[in-house]
Formats: structure tokens, sequence, C-alpha cells
């Protein structure tokens, strides 16, 4: 089968199209013949290296967190599958290799994919649509009524966090880019705002702050109402490490009003993610689509900023 890995660190250049043998589902797993995957911005900073202290995996490392597909095959004690199923779900915590014709995964990290999607609008969604809803439901307790704030709206989890805001009856402000303010409204938020020219200073006060952004947040956590909870979806990925201690520091300060968490969900949360798109709560949101011998064109163009959603891989497309 084919995957997609880099043997070092470095550009979008160093991903490679293998070849490898088909994984055999061992207990408990199931193995998934992947329609489609997307790619993640989180993906970047450890295929950079940037993360190579906490990525401790030999190489070659697989790359891609979530996918959808049909169940090819059970390993020993998994009845709730059956060949043919279609799913969606994620590799398991800090795993990444979703980008392949196959993937062998727990049982656990799977959930029937939703009857009113093709696999291929599917696979955008289980990565950011499951942070955006622990960010609002587990970790925010986002009410009715109240003010919410997201911070970097347009891409993968702020463009889901928008739509899932507005189902949860929240007033919606998104920052975003100039270009993207009608398109962002068109998702739902109340208000959309142009992040280089809004400063922090020049905004009201909110009961929850949702950033997928990463810097200066300080500022935009003093927009804070008094009782109001801010999560940090996203580190500065100039100053990784200093980032991370940062806000480590802060959510252990201060946890009732700084959240901090690595998505790592279970399998309701999965299922909760079917339930919200099934409902047209939420849709996913792809910007483009492409082949899987284009993965690295993908990286580098999500490098390059200004992605609308998320970028796809067609695993489909020009499969053997």
């Amino acid at each position: 089968m084919r995957v997609v890995q880099y043997d070092r660190f470095g550009p979008p250049e160093v991903l490679r199209v293998n070849e490898m043998p088909v994984p055999r589902p061992g207990p408990g797993e199931v193995l998934v013949e992947v329609h489609a995957a997307s790619v993640d911005a989180g993906e970047i900073a450890f295929r950079s290296g940037r993360m190579r202290r906490i990525s401790r995996a030999k190489f070659p490392h697989g790359t891609g967190g979530d996918f959808a597909g049909r169940v090819s095959a059970t390993g020993p004690g998994v009845q709730a599958w059956q060949a043919g199923d279609a799913v969606w779900g994620l590799m398991p915590h800090f795993v990444f290799g979703s980008l392949a014709d196959y993937v062998a995964v727990p049982q656990k990290r799977l959930a029937r994919a939703p009857k009113n999607l093709s696999l291929l609008e599917a696979a955008a969604l289980p990565v950011s649509g499951t942070t955006a809803l622990t960010a609002l439901t587990d970790k925010a307790h986002l009410a009715p009524g109240e003010r919410l704030l997201i911070r970097g709206a347009t891409g993968g989890v702020g463009s889901i966090a928008v739509q899932l805001g507005k189902a949860l009856g929240a007033h919606v402000t998104a920052l975003a880019s100039a270009h993207n303010l009608g398109w962002v409204t068109a998702l739902g938020a109340d208000e959309a705002l142009d992040y280089r020219t809004t400063r922090p200073a020049d905004l009201g006060r909110f009961d929850v702050i949702v950033d997928v952004v990463g810097t200066d947040l300080g500022s935009y956590r003093a927009r804070l109402a008094r009782r109001g909870r801010m999560v940090a979806l996203a580190f500065d990925t100039d100053r990784i490490f200093t980032s991370i201690l940062g806000s480590g520091l802060r959510a252990a300060v201060a946890p009732r009003r700084f959240k901090l968490f690595s998505n790592n969900p279970s399998a309701d949360r999965i299922a909760e993610l079917t339930r919200f798109t099934e409902a047209g709560s939420i849709r996913p949101v792809i910007d483009s689509i492409f082949p899987v011998a284009d993965v690295a064109e993908a990286h580098r163009r999500l490098e390059a900023g200004g992605v609308r959603g998320k970028y796809v891989i067609d695993m489909e497309r020009e499969r053997p």
C-alpha cells in the first residue's frame, strides 16, 4: 500500500509516498481502507522539527491525524464493526499516519461516518471537529447568550468553532483577514473583524475566547469578562517551547480562566461529532482537494497561510 512518510525533519519536500505492507489489525483494532484524510496545521511543526523534543518516534515518520473510509477487516474482540461499514476517526494520540491506503487503529478511535456527507467531505472534520467540540463544551462550557470571540476563524478548527458556537446559541465574533470577513459571516459569525486593523484594546468583553493563533495571549486574555474563560489551541511557532511553558503556567495558575488541552477524543466524542454533523449544526469546510502525490504542495500552501477550512488528500484518486 501507499503511505506518506518522511525520514528527516525539514521542508515539505521531505515528504515521500512510499510502499509498505498492509497492516494487520491486532486485538481490538480495525483495519480501515482510507478514502480521504486531512492535512492539519499541527503536523507542520512536527514535520519541520520544531516539536522534535516531543516526537521521539523513530524515522520514518507518518503524517495525517484523521481519516474517513470503510472497514476492511477487524481484529480479535471487535464486534461493533463489520467489513464495509463507513467510518471516520483519528489516529491514536500523538501518532500520525492516516495518509495511507490503510490504517489499523483501536476501535475506540472510530465512529460511524455521517450519512449526510461523502467520505471525501467527512475527512475534513474529525480532528478539527472534536477539537472545537471539546474546547467549547468540556473546557469553556459555552452557554446560550454568551459572547464568544474566535481568533483565527478561517482555519480548520476556527471555521468549525464559528459554526458550533452559533449552534450552541452564542453571539459569535470572528477575527479573520479582510478578504475573508464575508466568508466567515456566511459560516455563522454575528460579527467579523479584520485582525490586522483590530487591536485587542478595540474589542469589548467576552465570556469565552478561543485562540487558534498562539501569539499575544495576554492582551486577548485581558478582554475576558469577570467570569470569562480562554481556551488556547495554538502556540507561537517562532518560540514554541517558551509558548508551551507560558501557556502551561497560565493554566496552572488560573485553571478556571485559562484552559489548555491536547485533543485526545473518546469514541463518544467522535460519535457526538457525527450527531452534530447529521443535525446540520456543523458542515465540513474544504479549501482544496489534492491527490496523494501532491501532499507536499498541500503542506507548502498550509505553511503559506490563508487556508479556508482544511486541505484534504483524496486517497481514492490515482489509487492503484
